[in-house]
């Protein structure tokens, strides 16, 4: 039996990022650093409490990655798209955050990989200063054949063309679980298909933008402009479990 969070052979769910150890890379989505600040100025008193659980989460998927190396770097970090938040300008709250947040990531890895998400329009000052280059058709693993890509748009390129597997955020994907009058409602990842290659969607870092709920909500990714019911759904709670196919999660809430 293959292990729970084991999302297709070689691609391992650790925490809301994913391990592809044949690349040593990891894959990590939707930050959406300086959220709290827009909110405040728009009147919605939130605690800056993303930055801080976002790096936790960090060291903890470290310690998974490197429990049997203690001094083990991962060679490349894939951060895939929505770093920061703000649309129209960088914040004081995203300079600070988006800096601090690549110069601990730095500590950990090889390389960053920065791909454009639909919020990273001006990341271009912030990526100058660090003197990293932002992927806006996203990045292809060649060994693994897998492309990484926000998940807004679809691209049209030879590595879309060459491309087994395609990974996308954008969509923050969450699963509502109810229990009497009780809901909850978990960050997901989904696994199905788009034009015949495999479609993996990761959840959102982010502990403020936190999801759409996939069985009841609108789909924003046009990867995901299709019949939902034969994707498979792996749950984020203190581990990764394996929640089976949309149609039966529908079927079995009634939905």
């Amino acid at each position: 039996m293959k292990p729970e969070n084991m999302l297709a052979p070689g691609i391992k769910a650790i925490g809301l990022a994913l391990w592809i150890p044949k690349e040593k890379s990891l894959v990590i989505s939707d930050l959406h650093l300086g959220y709290e600040e827009m909110l405040n100025r728009q009147g919605i008193m939130m605690p800056r409490i993303n930055f801080s659980e976002i790096t936790e989460k960090l060291e903890k998927i470290f310690l998974e990655i490197f429990k049997k190396k203690k001094q083990a770097k991962i060679e490349k970090i894939i951060i895939n798209g929505d770093l920061k938040h703000e649309f129209g300008e960088i914040s004081q709250q995203e300079w600070k955050e988006t800096l601090d947040m690549l110069e601990f990531l730095e500590k950990n890895c090889s390389q960053i990989i920065l791909v454009q998400g639909n919020h990273d329009k001006i990341l271009g000052p912030i990526a100058k200063f660090k003197k990293m280059r932002i992927s806006k058709e996203g990045f292809f693993l060649e060994k693994s054949k897998i492309l990484v890509v926000h998940g807004n748009e679809i691209p049209k390129t030879e590595e879309f063309k060459k491309s087994k597997t395609i990974v996308i955020g954008h969509e923050h994907p969450a699963i509502s679980l109810r229990e009497a009058a009780k809901t909850e409602t978990y960050k997901c990842f989904l696994k199905g298909k788009f034009e015949k290659k495999d479609l993996i969607v990761l959840p959102s870092m982010s502990a403020i933008a936190y999801g759409t709920d996939v069985l009841k909500q609108e789909i924003l990714s046009p990867f995901l402009q299709q019949n939902l019911s034969e994707f498979e759904a792996w749950i984020i709670e203190d581990k990764v479990y394996y929640f089976g196919k949309i149609k039966n999660l529908e079927k079995n809430l009634g939905r």
